[in-house]
């Protein structure tokens, strides 16, 4: 029935997980386009901008691949408490990378938005109003 809220179901969050997935890549090369960063503090800053709760065992891994890929490097820095960390950074091609996927993601994402807006109740009630 329209307007009708329902439950989030087991489809619903198979969907979000698999859109997050796809979002994953994109998020962690702008998390790093501001200045270098190591693992936890990437994933403290995907979690506090992007609502995306995402452990060590899923970040690492894009990581390296990232890195493979040569989008970003990677060094060692001692750090002031005493163990050292792997700071990664943006390589210029990271960067531009992490630039197309922005533009590719606004674009999408406002055709996307242009589509769906009726669906939510706000616009349901403004079209009845």
């Amino acid at each position: 029935m329209p307007g009708e809220v329902k439950q989030r179901g087991e489809d619903d969050e198979k969907w979000e997980a698999q859109l997050r997935k796809g979002c994953l890549e994109m998020a962690v090369l702008a998390a790093l386009a501001p200045a270098r960063s190591y693992g936890l503090e990437i994933i403290r800053t995907l979690e506090k901008h992007s609502n995306l709760d995402l452990s060590e065992g899923t970040v690492y891994p894009i990581l390296n691949r990232l890195r493979d890929d040569g989008l970003v490097t990677s060094s060692w820095v001692q750090s002031e408490s005493g163990h050292p960390r792997k700071y990664y950074s943006l390589t210029n091609k990271g960067y531009d990378r992490a630039t197309r996927m922005a533009e590719i993601w606004m674009q999408f994402t406002a055709g996307v938005n242009a589509l769906i807006e009726p669906l939510l109740p706000a616009a349901q009630e403004r079209a009845r109003g």
